[in-house]
Order: C-alpha cells, then structure tokens, then sequence
C-alpha cells in the first residue's frame, strides 16, 4: 500500500509540473516544451505503474478501489498543500520518487 501511494503521489507531482505555471512558480524558471512533454509522460507511466502494482496486489475489484482512494488522497493533499507549501510538497515528491522503487521490491 505504501508504494502505491509513493507511486502515485510521484506521478501526481510530474503532472503538476508538466503545466507551464506550476513549473514555473515551483522551479523559478521557464520550462521548454520538451521537459513538459517529459514530465507529462512520466507522471501518466508513474500513475499507470501504481495502477498496476494496485490491482497486482488486491486483484481487480479492490485494487482498483485501493488505487482510486490513494489516488483522491493524492490530488487532495497537492490541492490543499500546493497554494502553503509548495517547496514541501516538492520534496516530498522526490523523496517519494526514490523510495518508491526500495518500499516495492523490499515489501514494506
């Protein structure tokens, strides 16, 4: 469960600055095309990931369940938190891109 939330809240941060504003107020610098192409395609692998891992380990109906929820506590948390703390939420979403990858293979 934990690395499907990592997961998600990894993919859930590309998205965020795969837009034009959101990279630029968070980065304090213009984005090219080419990066925003990147992280929009690297938060939709990363979501589609958590997707898979979800229903791998509840199977269809509750993995499912299971990914929407983490998936709505996600957007909630980069909703409510963007506007306060952007930087935290920043950090935190590279924290969870590293530590996503050792909490799936090492099933914690």
């Amino acid at each position: 469960m934990l690395s499907l939330a990592l997961f998600t809240f990894a993919g859930l941060a590309a998205l965020c600055l795969a837009m034009e504003k959101h990279f630029t107020d968070l980065l304090g610098r213009k984005p090219r095309q080419a990066q925003l192409r990147a992280l929009r395609i690297t938060g939709w692998l990363l979501l589609v990931l958590s997707a898979v891992l979800a229903v791998h380990l509840r199977g269809w109906a509750l993995g499912l369940v299971e990914w929407t929820a983490v998936l709505m506590a996600g957007l909630t948390l980069w909703v409510f938190g963007l506007p306060y703390q952007p930087r935290l939420l920043l950090s935190l979403a590279a924290a969870s891109l590293v530590l996503a990858p050792v909490v799936a293979v090492f099933g914690a």
